[in-house]
C-alpha cells in the first residue's frame, strides 16, 4: 500500500487521501455530485475514473464501484473500489454496520458535552427531503447516531458525529428536529448562509485484502465556519 498526497488532475481537482490496488479514497469537494445525475454537473465516480485512466493509461471502460454516497452539498472522504473484489468485501462490511463513519459538524446553538439521537425518518422523494415521524411507519426508517461536542463559540458548536445507521440526511435532519440545525442548512432551518457545515471526516475499515483495519482521514477547508474553531482540535 501507498498513502498518496496528490490530486486527480481533474477539473474539479480531487485531493486523494489514499490509494492502492484496490481502494481509492478521496476528499469530496462540497458542491460534487457523487454520482452523475440529469443535470450533467461534475460527479466524483466519473472524475475519478478519468483520473484512473489518465494516470495508469488503462483504455476503454475503467471499473470503479461507488461504495457509498455523500449529499451533493457535504464536503469529505469518499471510499471507492478499484476491483470486483474490493467492492464485494467493502460492501459486506457497509450491510453488517462494521464501518465506523465520523462526521464533523457546525450547528448553531449549544450542544451538550455527548448525547445521543435516535429517531424514525422519511423521505418524500418528490421534495428530496426527510421528516421525523412520530412513530414507525411502513415508510420510516431508524436512524441512530452519538456525537461529542468539541467547541463552542458564538453560537456555534463544533460537533463529532458517529453514525451508527445511514440515512439520507439523518445528521441534518436529526440536528435540526432536536433545534440544532447546521449552520448554512437553510433547507432544514438553518438563518445562516453559507455553505453547509459537514464534512464526513474518517472511515475506519477492514482492508479487503490485506485484512488490516485502516482509518482514512480527510480535513475540512480552512474556510468559515470552520476556520472559527481551533484547528488542532479539527486534526
Amino acid at each position: 500500500m501507498t498513502n498518496r498526497t496528490k490530486c486527480t488532475g481533474t477539473e474539479p481537482n480531487i485531493e486523494i487521501v489514499f490509494e492502492d490496488n484496490h481502494l481509492l479514497a478521496i476528499n469530496k469537494p462540497a458542491g460534487v455530485l457523487s454520482q452523475e445525475d440529469i443535470t450533467g454537473r461534475p460527479d466524483v465516480l466519473t472524475l475519478c475514473k478519468e483520473y484512473i485512466k489518465k494516470e495508469y493509461n488503462k483504455p476503454g471502460n475503467v471499473f470503479l464501484g461507488l461504495l457509498h454516497r455523500l449529499d451533493q452539498p457535504v464536503s469529505g472522504i469518499m471510499l471507492l473500489a478499484k476491483t470486483s473484489k474490493a467492492a464485494s468485501r467493502i460492501s459486506e462490511q457497509i450491510r453488517k454496520r462494521t464501518i465506523q463513519k465520523t462526521y464533523l459538524a457546525v450547528v448553531s446553538g449549544k450542544l451538550p458535552p455527548n448525547g445521543s439521537f435516535r429517531h424514525h425518518l422519511q423521505k418524500d422523494n418528490s421534495t428530496n427531503t426527510v421528516s421525523v415521524t412520530k412513530n414507525a411507519t411502513k415508510a420510516s426508517k431508524s436512524a441512530d447516531l452519538t456525537f461529542q461536542t468539541l467547541q463552542f463559540i458564538e453560537n456555534m458548536s463544533l460537533v463529532e458525529v458517529n453514525l451508527i445507521t445511514g440515512r439520507p440526511h439523518q445528521i441534518r435532519v436529526q440536528f435540526s428536529h432536536e433545534g440544532f440545525p447546521l449552520v448554512g442548512d437553510k433547507k432544514y432551518g438553518s438563518t445562516l448562509s453559507g455553505p453547509i457545515a459537514l464534512h464526513a471526516y474518517s472511515l475506519k475499515i477492514n482492508h479487503p485484502t490485506l485484512k488490516n483495519e485502516i482509518t482514512l482521514v480527510s480535513k475540512p477547508s480552512k474556510i468559515s465556519p470552520w476556520s472559527q474553531f481551533n484547528q488542532t482540535i479539527i486534526g
